[in-house]
């Protein structure tokens, strides 16, 4: 038990630490143990806005049992295309299959934030992004996966908007935060709001 950290990232993502850290946040970063893909299977009725958010509330209770009365953020996102709901490719024919099916279409990212303390929700926010693929070729998305590498396998979409995932896009709905899994400006208005960080 680490009673006097006061802020907790439930999460060992690069890029969500990296949000954190670019805002200046003192926190420590600590990933969660549950089984995302059962907690997803037993939702399997709600859509994918929804079982963001329990994700991210699943995420942050869990952290939050190891840390008392730290604030735990908890966050999730899922990706989806009407009905279809994306996961992080395994491999790269999986990678290049669903690059080749966001072609010329528009999918929404839905990106779910919750703040816990002693397990108890305190605020819980799900922020959305649409991205629309501009025509993609079979070739270009070959080359695109030949420069980018194992980074395909560590986003859901497998495109980084902070890299070269950009040339992808013909239009984008929604901010970069947001795109990224972690909407940082409602975020952290609920940590001025609860005194945590200077407002």
């Amino acid at each position: 038990m680490i009673s006097e950290v006061t802020l907790v990232l439930a999460s060992s993502s690069p890029f969500r630490r990296m949000l954190l850290q670019n805002a200046g946040l003192t926190f420590e970063s600590h990933a969660a143990d549950i089984d995302e893909r059962e907690i997803e299977a037993s939702e399997d009725s709600a859509g994918p806005e929804a079982v963001a958010g329990i994700l991210a509330r699943a995420k942050a209770q869990d952290v939050s049992r190891h840390f008392p009365d730290a604030l735990v953020i908890g966050s999730d996102q899922m990706m989806s295309l009407g009905d279809r709901v994306y996961h992080k490719a395994r491999n790269r024919h999986e990678a290049r299959e669903n690059l080749m099916s966001l072609s010329g279409r528009t999918h929404r990212l839905n990106s779910a934030v919750a703040v816990v303390r002693n397990g108890n929700v305190v605020w819980e926010h799900i922020a959305y992004a649409e991205l629309t693929a501009r025509e993609l070729t079979g070739e270009f998305v070959d080359r695109y996966l030949d420069r980018i590498g194992d980074k395909a396998f560590s986003s859901v979409g497998g495109y980084q908007m902070e890299g070269e995932g950009i040339h992808l896009f013909s239009a984008i709905e929604g901010d970069y935060f947001t795109i990224l899994g972690l909407p940082m400006l409602p975020l952290l208005e609920e940590l001025r709001r609860l005194g945590e960080i200077d407002g």
